[in-house]
């Protein structure tokens, strides 16, 4: 089963169980101040899981393109990935424990669907802690499908349990299910979550059933919430032999085109060079994901650009270490988007952008790596007159700091002429050059996932009557291309081809208050997409909708109204306690896109 059928099958078992399938979202997430991406297929359900109806109803199922970014340089293993696709089905107060796991065991285990024998499975659910009690619910629903006593093992916290996202808010235990690969156990306790390689996981299933109270007391929930999710690349791998998500057929065009850069070869003879290929597959993969998504960006030095250069520039070093000249990343690109549109149609209709971005992007670093080791020779006369022959490691960082020379060539240079680098002493200058940035980027994206607090609640509003002004003072070319709210402030990008006049913002700001002070109420109506449009709501640049939408409308009635637009809330309910809107900042976001930072006092 390759992934397109698996992502097919996934949808239309969890349809005849009454879900009803919605759209996936932006890999670029709005009003999400603590991440830079989708992180995982719950990720644009928040505020549903937090208590906001679905227009779709309580049972949904979808696939959703996922981003994470805290295991960069752990890529280049078997099984590391930056990019992945998750699937998912939520009950959103609907059912619970019995049914979810019961649909999860049917999914794995019929022929009529994944057909994996009930002897490669084991599970793990939550052990339990003060406070909360040992899930021995989910435990007795496994055992009842047939997984034996053996292969059910409790696990703490940090294995089997979501949540909160914040500090207090919905949470609750989880069960995962693994995949046993009949290695040999590495001991008696080995057994499903253990991390020696014998299990894999591919599906968990997330049971909200509890809210952390400001004390710190889980308080259960009223309306109790079921998150489910499937790696898609993981559940190829099992259910094509493979051991490694590389080895399967998502990947096989993406290292062909690598191969084919590199001069030719193959894939499997040197784990060294295996290596590089799969940073490579990945890292590409990855950036066309974030190039080709509607509301993608261009690489930068902050927030998901610097990722995104990052990704890019980790991809051209290794294609650099396997002897690969000029420029290649467009052709592997070439094999991501011909793999992928068919499911993600949004990366062929933004193919230019995403060839033209990872040429600039990749020509400019090629260069940066040739200065670095030219600036790294011009040293090294001076380095060689040292009979220790060892380079500090503050020199090397410096390479890094300055040149963007990675410590690897810094490495492979310094043995070429029989020298080593003081290792130790460049990790430490690394490690603080880190937690700077882990500083910076902390106070950058202060806030709640999913945050539904009055100031954040008022702000959201506030990008409603942003918009609307906008488009009434620029033009109707405006469109929203992204927002990010905390407590304390907004934060909104929109289309415009130049800066904005004092005149200008003075403008738009006195309307906003305006709308403010005639205390206008705030309405919704869930209705078909084409009714909304008819009805003149706007819908925000880059998303996908659902047939059912809730519509939000600013005004006095349907008729007679300031604002319409599609949107998920949260909304005030009048506009009257908003507050006095201010505009902090008008500056350029991009190419072709403007940014505005305001506060409501």
């Amino acid at each position: 089963m390759n992934a397109g059928e698996l992502r097919s099958k996934y949808i239309e078992f969890f349809k005849s169980k009454g879900h009803a399938q919605i759209q996936g979202r932006s890999l670029l997430p709005d009003n999400d101040p603590t991440v830079l991406f989708t992180t995982a297929g719950m990720h644009p359900l928040v505020p549903y899981l937090l208590g906001e109806e679905h227009p779709a109803g309580k049972r949904l199922t979808d696939y959703q393109k996922c981003i994470r970014t805290g295991d960069i340089e752990a890529v280049g293993d078997s099984s590391h990935l930056t990019f992945f696709e998750m699937l998912g089905n939520w009950s959103l107060g609907d059912y619970f424990k019995e049914e979810a796991i019961g649909m999860s065991f049917e999914f794995l285990t019929s022929p009529a669907w994944l057909g994996i024998p009930l002897e490669k499975l084991g599970v793990t659910v939550f052990e339990g802690e003060e406070g909360v009690p040992r899930d021995e619910e989910s435990a007795a629903v496994w055992k009842k499908l047939g997984i034996p006593e053996s292969r059910i093992r409790f696990r703490p916290r940090e294995d089997n349990w979501w949540g909160p996202a914040g500090s207090t808010g919905p949470c609750g235990p989880d069960s995962e299910m693994f995949y046993d690969f009949g290695k040999e156990a590495c001991g008696p306790d080995c057994g499903p979550g253990c991390p020696c390689g014998k299990w894999l996981e591919i599906w968990n299933d997330v049971f909200m059933q509890f809210n952390k109270n400001a004390e710190g007391v889980y308080e259960p929930l009223n309306r109790k919430c079921v998150d489910t999710g499937m790696g898609i690349e993981r559940t190829v791998t099992i259910l094509t032999g493979k051991e490694s998500v590389y080895e399967t057929e998502i990947f096989a065009p993406i290292i062909g085109a690598i191969l084919k850069a590199s001069g030719g070869g193959s894939y499997g003879v040197h784990e060294d060079r295996d290596r590089s290929i799969r940073i490579i597959a990945d890292h590409v993969r990855s950036a066309v994901f974030i190039l080709g998504d509607p509301k993608g960006v261009s690489p930068s030095n902050v927030g998901a650009g610097y990722v995104l250069r990052r990704l890019i520039r980790r991809a051209v070093r290794h294609g650099y270490k396997l002897g690969i000249e000029g420029a290649f990343l467009s052709v592997v690109a070439e094999a991501v988007i011909a793999e992928f549109s068919g499911a993600y149609p949004e990366l062929a209709e933004n193919k230019a952008f995403v060839l033209e971005e990872l040429e600039k992007e990749g020509l400019k670093f090629l260069e940066t790596l040739q200065k670095g080791e030219h600036e790294a020779e011009k040293l090294l006369p001076n380095l060689l007159k040292d009979p220790r022959k060892i380079m500090s490691g503050r020199l090397a960082f410096k390479l890094y700091d300055t040149y963007g020379f990675p410590i690897e060539l810094t490495e492979e240079l310094a043995a070429e002429n029989g020298m080593k680098v003081n290792r130790e002493e460049f990790d430490e200058a690394y490690r603080k050059h880190q937690e700077l940035s882990r500083s910076q980027s902390g106070q950058a994206f202060k806030g709640g996932l999913g945050d539904q607090g009055e100031m954040a609640v008022k702000y959201h509003t506030a990008t409603h009557l942003l918009h609307k002004a906008l488009r009434m003072v620029l033009g109707d070319h405006v469109a929203q291309k992204g927002s990010n709210i905390t407590a304390e402030r907004m934060r909104f990008d929109f289309s415009h081809p130049a800066p904005m006049t004092e005149d200008e913002v003075a403008t738009v700001q006195a309307i906003v208050n305006e709308q403010i002070g005639k205390d206008l109420p705030v309405s919704m109506e869930v209705m078909s997409l084409d009714e909304a449009k008819a009805a003149g709501a706007i819908a925000l640049f880059g998303e996908k909708y659902e047939n059912q939408v809730k519509v939000y409308t600013i005004g006095r009635s349907p008729v007679d109204f300031f604002s319409k637009e599609v949107c998920g809330g949260p909304h005030v309910e009048h506009t009257g306690p908003m507050g006095k809107f201010r505009i902090q900042k008008e500056q350029s976001s991009s190419a072709g896109v403007r940014r505005i930072r305001a506060v409501l006092e």
